[in-house]
């Protein structure tokens, strides 16, 4: 299989086992927060999940991804590691503000219409992590974060 596509599956792998976590701990602060109004819920449960979620992504993109930075001669190739972080960054940052959008709002939505905290937290969660993944995809092919040979 070509190295990039075992990176994308890498990356992928890790951003699910992310969401994951992320959605289990979303859904109990939800319920946690189901006195607060609708909207106090969707944010407190945002802020947990995005806590959640880069802490667990974090850690395990750098396990993925720290001997790719070193060089033959034990140095770190900062050019690369430079270049793949403005690209990295630039497509979580295009996905995180898409995933914003539709999981605050969906989530908001479906506790205005009396679904149970910890369901609407699943629910906006799941779907907007599929929409997340789809925007992530291509963003990171457009920024050519993996390419042949890297």
């Amino acid at each position: 299989m070509k190295q990039k596509y075992q990176e994308y599956i890498k990356l992928n792998k890790n951003i699910l086992l992310a969401f994951f976590g992320s959605i289990i701990i979303s859904a109990i602060a939800a319920d946690y927060f189901a006195d607060q109004a609708d909207y106090l819920n969707s944010s407190f449960t945002l802020i947990i999940d995005y806590v959640v979620f880069f802490s667990i992504f974090g850690g395990l993109f750098y396990f993925d991804n720290r001997k790719k930075y070193v060089l033959e001669n034990g140095q770190r190739d900062n050019t690369l590691l430079k270049s793949d972080l403005i690209k990295i960054i630039s497509s979580l940052g295009i996905g995180e503000i898409v995933y914003t959008i539709v999981r605050w709002s969906l989530q908001y939505y479906l506790l205005s219409i009396d679904y149970e905290p910890y369901l609407a937290s699943i629910v906006s969660h799941i779907i907007s992590t599929g929409v997340y993944m789809i925007t992530l995809n291509l963003s990171v092919k457009l920024t050519k974060l993996y390419k042949d040979g890297s």
